[in-house]
């Protein structure tokens, strides 16, 4: 019998990313042609001896919890998509981030992280971590030569944002890698807004990649997952504590996350190209004092975007000219967005960024943040809503 194609098709060459997310995963020769991975809802294998109970580690499926036919599918596709040497799934992006820190750490040891970290973060840090005897140090992002003189304490972990939450700064990223490898620290970034669709962090020399696949993944807004891939050294310290933890994201996530995976490429080419042509409108407004997307000369660490990603998402930041009640008028005012939280999915959505008491090391002084993510509605329907939005505060 000749092999199905979805398992020969380029199998000797790397896959492009549009080729990967489409058909990685797929072994349809296993699943009586189906071109969908199974969905396998289960806890208890069955063995068909004591003997093969007892050798159950070297099994391929032993339990549940630790690997299913639907597990495997995604982490295989998406370890080679983030060329990584093995990946796990979690409940949530902050899962992700809690799992790939306490990979990195043991008690008393120290992890520096950046000041624009996204907040759920940082409160993991100051109250779990610092409860469990674990230091935490915030450094400027945007300030090499502060972090160099942070890794002079013996930090044992960095961990990296870019861009940064809410605000959007793009740091030095080889840079801070090259301080945090020279001081022997284990190195991690959340890639959640750029995905390895535009910047693959363990080819560029980090331990552990984060994602949220609530985000771009799911793309769907119904789904909450994340995941964690590591390289050669990382990954049996990350295997290990994800397994010690019994913390694995749920059969029907990892489903929906999967069949989101095969247009996420697609997804984030049009978010990309709707998003750059609302915040190049948004640029000539006047209540518009600065726009926070790094694809824009305005945004901090625009050089380091240009040089490290290239290329953007759809979720970005403005400064608005006014107050705090302005900014609530025109969220207030927005129709087509929505007022919430998260991103990622088909549908735009405005928050504001409320950063201001939380950060320690860098202070903001200007005008309300709004932040903004872009869906797939039509452009011009994007861009009417903001106008309006914007005009009812003068009104």
């Amino acid at each position: 019998m000749s092999k199905n194609k979805d398992e020969t098709i380029m199998s000797d060459t790397p896959r492009k990313a549009a080729t990967l997310v489409t058909h990685g995963g797929r072994h349809p020769k296993e699943f009586h042609g189906f071109i969908n991975p199974p969905l396998v809802r289960a806890s208890t294998v069955l063995f068909n001896d004591v003997d093969e109970m007892k050798g159950r580690r070297e099994s391929r499926y032993a339990y549940g919890l630790m690997n299913t036919p639907t597990i495997e599918a995604f982490n295989e596709v998406w370890t080679e998509l983030e060329e990584a040497a093995g990946t796990v799934l979690v409940p949530s992006g902050l899962a992700a981030v809690t799992v790939a820190i306490l990979s990195a750490l043991s008690a008393g040891e120290e992890i520096l992280v950046p000041d624009n970290v996204y907040g759920p973060t940082r409160r993991f840090c100051n109250q779990t971590l610092k409860r469990w005897g674990m230091r935490t140090s915030y450094y400027d992002p945007m300030d090499l030569e502060a972090l160099k003189s942070a890794l002079d304490g013996g930090a044992s972990a960095v961990f990296v944002e870019a861009p940064g939450s809410l605000t959007f700064e793009v740091p030095d990223i080889g840079a801070t890698l090259e301080l945090a490898k020279a001081a022997g620290a284990v190195t991690m970034i959340d890639n959640t807004w750029a995905t390895p669709l535009l910047y693959k962090p363990i080819a560029e020399g980090f331990d552990l990649s984060i994602q949220a696949g609530t985000k771009y993944v799911g793309g769907h807004a119904d789904v909450l997952i994340g995941s964690i891939s590591a390289n050669e050294r990382m990954w049996p310290k990350l295997s290990a504590t994800h397994a010690n933890l019994g913390i694995q994201a749920g059969p029907d996530e990892i489903y929906l996350a999967m069949r989101g995976l095969r247009t996420m490429k697609l997804r984030m080419d049009q978010h990309e190209g709707q998003a750059l042509e609302v915040a190049k409108w948004l640029a000539n407004q006047p209540k518009v004092a600065r726009l926070l997307h790094p694809a824009m000369e305005s945004c901090p660490g625009h050089e380091n975007w240009k040089r490290y990603f290239g290329r953007s998402s759809g979720l970005f930041a403005f400064e608005l000219s006014g107050t705090e009640d302005d900014a609530a008028t025109f969220l207030n005012a927005l129709r087509l967005f929505g007022l919430g939280f998260s991103w990622g999915g088909f549908e735009s959505l405005a928050t504001l960024a409320e950063f201001r008491e939380t950060r320690s090391v860098t202070t903001w002084q200007a005008g309300p943040v709004i932040r903004l993510q872009i869906g797939l509605e039509a452009v011009e329907d994007q861009i009417a809503d903001l106008e309006q939005a914007l005009a009812a505060i003068a009104a």
